[in-house]
């Protein structure tokens, strides 16, 4: 779902965002880094086929892709998956660093988002911008 402040954007009653996909120049590098930094949040593979992973819930559709790269090159996104707790915030980027992944922001809250937008950013293996973020106030 797509966020404005403490809103979730709808389009006719679904997610405005069916899925995402990326494309990686090293897939076997990325699928284990995805696997690692998924674990936290409760998502897991759903399908897999033709140098393709489908992640999502358990129990649920894919709504993350990761593919082969078949154009190569300089692409960078920057991708915010969401967590039910700070704790798995913080899980998840110690995951990420405990991979090797580049840190860009270490966990914290980010008021100029709103007052309980509390995240952290990583690099994936293909230099996504990767995000874990929490909007729940602390337990």
């Amino acid at each position: 779902m797509i966020r404005i402040g403490h809103r979730r954007l709808r389009w006719q009653g679904e997610a405005m965002i069916d899925h995402l996909s990326v494309q990686s120049n090293n897939f076997e590098a990325a699928t284990s880094w995805y696997d690692a930094v998924f674990e936290p949040l409760g998502v897991v593979r759903i399908l897999e086929f033709d140098n393709r992973v489908g992640y999502g819930p358990r129990d649920g559709m894919p709504t993350f892709w990761l593919a082969q790269a078949t154009d190569p090159g300089g692409r960078q996104m920057h991708i915010a998956f969401t967590a039910p707790d700070r704790e798995t915030v913080r899980v998840f980027f110690a995951v990420a660093v405990g991979l090797g992944s580049e840190v860009l922001h270490e966990p914290r809250l980010w008021p100029e988002y709103h007052r309980n937008y509390y995240g952290a950013f990583v690099r994936d293996p293909d230099g996504n911008n990767v995000e874990a973020v929490c909007h729940q106030p602390p337990l």
